[in-house]
């Protein structure tokens, strides 16, 4: 059984949005307990959905999981640890120096960059001699989608170096000293990521290209870590039952056709599949089912598919509403996993056939909107935010202009500060900026990063205002980052899609997601429920158990939303 096999301390669960990595690190959680260990479950995913997978409302301090022995369970809480982080940086210097001294102190470390770097120490504390994480006999991660992932898990690396080469005692995060405390912390989360006895990464991956190659890409930079524990774990194996049944046959089909073309670092790493279940994972009964698939799935009683509510739209008469208003921008939001990529494609394709300029881009580090477009379609372009494109061009505009007439030592100071890695958050936050800014004449089609990451990016307004200030004293705001929340919230300008599968876990973060907007001022434009089983209909047993499920959660967007369509599953 697949579990057996993790014996490290540190287990990282990580890949694709939509994976399986909570319901898989949950399982892998509860059988080390029960094997008598005590271990820690731990979620760094900022829209985390570890409470509703468990069934239990968790916070930052580890609490027990009732029913599981020896198992805890906590979420990262970023607010609770950007505050702690604040407290650290200034709590020394309260009573030493003039109030207003202190509120510009606290002012400077109120942005994105500090709840980064927070939370980042929050994750190294696990990995060090804390001893409070010393009595855990396994820390098992459940992380965010896999772009996410892999900027936490260079961070001690580049938070290290940028403590080794800084001569200034200042960064855009306040006095250095605040961060050389954590040094030995980030030393020793090092040593641990690279320690093949200590730590795995299990990557995780549906039988599918997409999922596939996003695991290919995240095995190569994870070594270029040095970051060499990995595995790999297939999870959703589909099998048809029923051969008459054309959507069973394409996705059987789909699996091995994805598993033929495994990329040769995949194929040599040691590997585990998981079948496909009837059900959705939820609760210790439902986790306890990863762990015994093959009597998970038993005999699977015959489903009365319901018909679900019907949808006040289609995708065509979506786009046709779009197209109404002659420009704007359109972006696809949700969990990772629920295909805002394909759906981002694919309006953009049909804006273009209908003779329209577009632009489709993304903030996804992990995202492959070119694939998903496929070839060459008249009027439409395509570009990536691209982080190191972006911090470059960040980097020498500043040097250009706050750097000009400095003397060498000043010079040296302010590059040094650029090579911060909260240098980056700022990049792809104006560059995202710029793209909404291009939507004032053409139509613009954003793909998102998953939940967490993108409302964390819309909240970067302020941090990145108070960035340029101190960068470039004296300077303006830019116009676009000026106009960004206004545009985004005014409804002839955005159009947000939010975009779920019909099951539990994505339709209740899409509901978070909408819940976050709607404080921010921004309404979203309809919903789309994607890929969904019941409106293909189909008839394998299996599919079809899934697809009576879905009935219960369409009725719940059909509440949620003003408007919304339903996609049904299709080959791709």
């Amino acid at each position: 059984m697949w579990a057996t096999k993790l014996t490290q301390r540190f287990i990282f669960f990580t890949g694709k949005g939509g994976t399986g990595k909570t319901s898989l690190s949950c399982a892998a959680a509860l059988y080390l307990s029960s094997m008598g260990k005590k271990v820690l479950l731990v979620s760094t995913d900022p829209a985390s959905n570890l409470d509703e997978t468990l069934g239990i409302s968790l916070g930052a301090t580890p609490v027990p999981v009732p029913g599981a022995e020896n198992l805890f369970a906590a979420n990262l809480d970023t607010e609770e640890a950007a505050s702690r982080y604040r407290e650290r940086a200034v709590g020394p210097y309260r009573g030493l120096l003039p109030e207003a001294s202190i509120r510009n102190m606290e002012e400077q470390l109120s942005g994105a960059c500090t709840t980064e770097i927070a939370a980042f120490d929050e994750f190294t504390a696990l990995l060090g001699a804390d001893p409070e994480h010393l009595q855990y006999d396994h820390i098992v991660f459940d992380t965010a989608p896999t772009g996410h992932t892999l900027r936490l898990l260079s961070l001690p690396a580049a938070w290290s170096g940028f403590i080794d080469t800084s001569t200034s005692g200042v960064s855009c995060l306040g006095p250095l000293s605040a961060l050389k405390q954590q040094d030995a912390m980030y030393r020793a989360a090092i040593a641990a990521l690279k320690d093949t006895e200590q730590t795995v990464i299990v990557l995780v991956a549906r039988p599918d290209r997409a999922a596939i190659k996003e695991a290919a890409r995240a095995s190569h930079e994870l070594k270029t870590l040095q970051i060499n524990g990995q595995r790999l774990i297939i999870n959703g194996l589909f099998k048809a039952t029923d051969c008459s049944d054309s959507i069973a046959v394409a996705l059987e089909a789909r699996g091995k056709t994805a598993l033929s073309q495994m990329p040769a670092e995949l194929a040599e790493m040691p590997c585990d599949t998981i079948v496909l279940l009837p059900q959705a994972v939820l609760g210790l009964r439902g986790i306890q089912r990863l762990l015994d698939p093959p009597n998970a799935l038993g005999a699977i009683a015959a489903c009365d598919t319901t018909d679900a509510p019907v949808a006040t739209d289609t995708l065509d008469s979506l786009i046709d509403a779009i197209v109404a208003h002659g420009r704007g921008l359109v972006m696809t939001m949700g969990k990772g996993g629920v295909g805002k990529t394909t759906t981002a494609a694919e309006i953009a394709i049909q804006l273009a056939v209908r003779g329209n300029r577009v632009l489709l881009t993304t903030t996804d580090p992990a995202a492959h909107v070119q694939d998903a477009v496929g070839g060459a379609i008249a009027g439409l372009s395509i570009e990536r935010i691209d982080p190191a494109a972006e911090v470059e061009t960040y980097r020498q505009e500043v040097l250009s202009t706050a750097g000009k007439g400095m003397d060498a030592g000043g010079l040296a100071v302010l590059e040094e500060d650029l090579r911060s890695p909260c240098t980056e958050e700022i990049a792809v936050f104006r560059a995202f900026a710029r793209a909404v800014e291009r939507a004032a004449d053409s139509f613009v089609v954003i793909d998102t990063a998953p939940t967490g990451h993108t409302i964390l990016l819309l909240d970067a307004a302020e941090a990145y205002h108070r960035e340029v200030l101190r960068t470039l004293p004296g300077a303006e705001m830019p116009e676009m980052v000026r106009q960004l929340l206004p545009r985004l919230r005014d409804p002839n300008w955005t159009h947000i899609l939010i975009v779920t599968l019909p099951e539990p876990t994505p339709v209740h973060e899409a509901s978070c997601l909408q819940q976050d907007l709607r404080r921010a001022g921004i309404e979203p434009y309809a919903w789309i429920v994607n890929q969904s089983l019941l409106a293909a209909g189909t008839t394998d047993p299996l599919l079809s158990a899934r697809a009576h499920q879905e009935a219960a959660m369409i009725q719940e967007v059909a509440h949620l939303a003003g408007r919304f369509a339903v996609l049904p599953w299709r080959v791709g």
